[in-house]
């Protein structure tokens, strides 16, 4: 488990050895800078906002997922848990950060960024699902069977572990495989094969 100790401007007064190795730094790098930092910035501003709740005392402790920079600029998911610590005053004094990383049968999930996850075919679905288009608008856009789409909706919903087409859109952004801030939305060319 990586543990860090932040202040109440979410600066990082302490980590444990695991910390410093997950987010790649030597834990006197890791000191002093805020913890928003070694979020990916699809997941900065919601991290945020847990972390000023808790700072202010409104919640005593958060869980929520994440997608963290890594070693070597990498990308990986995992949980945090946010855990406001109230001193003798009973005023929150500082916040303990808990960062699990996403464990699958192969160890730690990781997403570099130079992993092409989607064939353009499969990132062109992606982004029309994501602009709430029906099957039968894919299909005549891509010129592929109502059927064809439905595969290929399919093989993402498995390839993204999600259940349902909210849930596939939801992830890819949680991932960063969108770009951020752009209608219709595009899935940034990092993540597509040529």
């Amino acid at each position: 488990m990586c543990i860090a100790n932040l202040d109440l401007e979410f600066r990082v007064l302490e980590a444990n050895r695991l910390f410093a190795q997950q987010f790649g730094c030597g834990s006197g790098h890791v000191r002093g800078r805020n913890i928003c930092d070694f979020l990916h910035p699809s997941v900065q501003g919601k991290m945020k906002n847990e972390f000023i709740r808790l700072a202010d005392g409104q919640n005593p402790r958060f869980a929520d997922q994440i997608v963290a920079m890594g070693a070597e600029e990498s990308l990986f998911l995992g949980e945090m848990t946010g855990i406001a610590v109230r001193g003798t005053a009973g005023r929150v004094g500082t916040i303990m950060v808990l960062v699990k990383p996403q464990e699958s049968e192969t160890g730690p999930q990781m997403v570099t960024g130079r992993r092409k996850l989607f064939s353009p075919v499969h990132a062109r679905i992606l982004e029309g699902v994501a602009a709430g288009e029906s099957t039968v608008q894919l299909a005549a856009k891509l010129f592929l069977s109502r059927g064809g789409v439905e595969y290929h909706v399919a093989s993402l919903l498995r390839k993204l572990k999600v259940t349902n087409r909210p849930a596939l859109i939801s992830k890819g952004y949680s991932m960063g495989v969108f770009a951020v801030g752009q209608w219709p939305p595009r899935v940034r060319p990092e993540y597509v094969s040529s």
